[in-house]
């Protein structure tokens, strides 16, 4: 991987020291393709790194957290059993954490709280009582 402080110090060989790009190349141990990638990139842009999403510990057991915390919100907070439920999934064969759990409770009720809930009201009216314009 390579880092703000090894770009530096390619420019400053290339740009200072006047050396090759072959010469650049082996000093630093990168590849001459990076050195003039490197080289020819804006000053101010930064290096960005995408890493993979690996599964975690907790993957295999989210639906049946999922499942518990969907039918818990439907009871009344003190009944809720959320606290519970890193016992109920040790129970399924889980072998992580703690707060692994409680980080995805707490990302659960923020994205369960961000969707509005849907309601019906039925109205019936007699003809000509009410109007409604949209």
């Amino acid at each position: 991987m390579i880092t703000m402080d090894m770009i530096g110090k390619v420019r400053r060989m290339r740009l200072r020291d006047q050396l090759s790009l072959s010469e650049i190349a082996k000093r630093t141990g990168l590849s001459r393709n990076t050195v003039k990638k490197w080289l020819r990139a804006p000053s101010d842009v930064v290096p960005k790194y995408e890493r993979v999403k690996l599964d975690g510990k907790l993957t295999a057991f989210e639906p049946a957290l999922h499942q518990a915390l969907t039918t818990d919100s439907h009871r009344p907070k003190q009944a809720r059993r959320s606290g519970r439920a890193l016992a109920q999934i040790q129970a399924q064969g889980y072998r992580g954490g703690y707060s692994a759990v409680t980080d995805y409770i707490r990302r659960w009720r923020v994205e369960s709280a961000a969707s509005p809930a849907k309601a019906f009201v039925p109205m019936s009216f007699e003809l000509g009582e009410a109007f409604q314009f949209d």
